[in-house]
């Protein structure tokens, strides 16, 4: 059984159809891109499926169950997690408690137990608080731990995002450009530790990128969407040299960029 099945989702703003009858099957432990000239659908496909937009038709299962008109908080209780194309952090809070708060919805304790600050409260956040700053070893982050978010270099702030999203141990990561603003050398090492990080937690993966080389590194497939549709399913490699991607991606001039990505 797939991890996530995604069968003609729809959805409109207005009289502009952002999303055509998308379908897609995730297998567990499938890192999968997302890909597509700027204005294709991409990011709102990533939020019908995270349920930020409720899809005009169309269903999402995942993990077994229909969570077409679930809510967001209910889909990452469940086992989904995102990072988002404009960062967004908590830019006055600690990079520690950024963290900690990603795993919000992973907190057993009841409601009186955290009022109340009882013994099996504060035993778990302790424990959630190392295991933030694990996450944030992991990451290279721990010296920042106390430092507010926004002081971080965008780079650092782009990983301490995905720590975030990583946290709550989700079963399914949506990651929408995480190298986006990063220079060559942290792009190689978020690629290194995306693969790291997929074998360690058994993740499965569906990313948006604009940087061919993170695809053609990272992705075992490729979707890649135009005004809504998609009109390209396979290898990355078979996306570089198929006329209807080409063509998206206005012809010849980003064909020999694909190449020199590559």
């Amino acid at each position: 059984m797939a991890l996530l099945e995604v069968t003609n989702l729809s959805h409109s703003f207005g009289g502009l159809q952002a999303v055509a009858d998308f379908n897609l099957s995730l297998a567990r432990g499938e890192l999968v891109g997302l890909i597509g000239p700027n204005g294709a659908g991409k990011t709102t496909v990533f939020n019908l499926i995270s349920g930020v937009y409720r899809p005009d038709g169309g269903r999402i299962i995942f993990a077994g169950q229909d969570i077409t008109s679930w809510p967001s908080y209910r889909r990452m209780a469940l086992g989904m997690s995102r990072t988002f194309q404009n960062i967004r952090l908590f830019k006055d809070m600690s990079v520690l408690d950024n963290v900690r708060l990603g795993a919000f919805s992973q907190y057993c304790s009841t409601f009186w137990q955290i009022v109340g600050r009882t013994a099996a409260f504060l035993e778990e956040e302790r424990r959630r608080t190392q295991e933030a700053l694990a996450m944030l070893a992991r990451f290279g982050l721990e010296r920042y731990a106390q430092t507010p978010a926004r002081h971080l270099p965008y780079g650092e702030q782009r990983r301490l995002e995905i720590a975030r999203a990583l946290i709550s141990r989700p079963q399914l990561l949506l990651l929408d450009e995480p190298a986006a603003g990063m220079n060559q050398a942290e792009t190689l090492e978020l690629v290194a530790l995306l693969r790291q990080l997929q074998e360690e937690f058994h993740l499965t993966i569906l990313l948006i990128e604009h940087h061919m080389g993170v695809v053609l590194n990272l992705c075992q497939r490729v979707l890649v969407l135009d005004f809504g549709s998609t009109i390209f399913a396979g290898a990355p490699e078979a996306a570089q040299a198929h006329p209807l991607v080409l063509e998206a991606y206005l012809g010849k001039e980003v064909e020999d960029d694909l190449v020199s990505d590559h």
